[in-house]
């Protein structure tokens, strides 16, 4: 079973920032890679266009995909190493149920 512990806001902000940029640099290489193969003109947009569209989408998925992996290993701002270190406290208690 899967338990998802909440994030700090800030993380997920952070997260979301960087995650742009690694997609943005990945258009940016594809978008400058991709004509110069096909060795078209400007006037094949589409053609160009439509490879950069279907290219970008795998390694977008592969990329996030990676990303995500490594913000995991990323302890700052999650609430479930707040929980463990407070857990591992000798003066921690339980709080009392309502």
């Amino acid at each position: 079973m899967f338990i998802s512990a909440p994030t700090a806001r800030s993380r997920s902000f952070v997260k979301a920032v960087t995650w742009r940029f690694v997609g943005s640099l990945d258009t940016f290489v594809l978008s400058f890679i991709i004509p110069m193969v096909f060795g078209m003109e400007v006037g094949k947009s589409a053609k160009v266009a439509l490879s950069i569209a279907l290219i970008e989408s795998i390694t977008k998925i592969l990329l996030f995909y990676f990303h995500e992996r490594a913000w995991a290993r990323v302890p700052w701002g999650r609430a479930d190493k707040v929980v463990e270190v407070a857990a591992k406290s000798a003066d921690w208690e339980p709080p009392p149920d309502a």
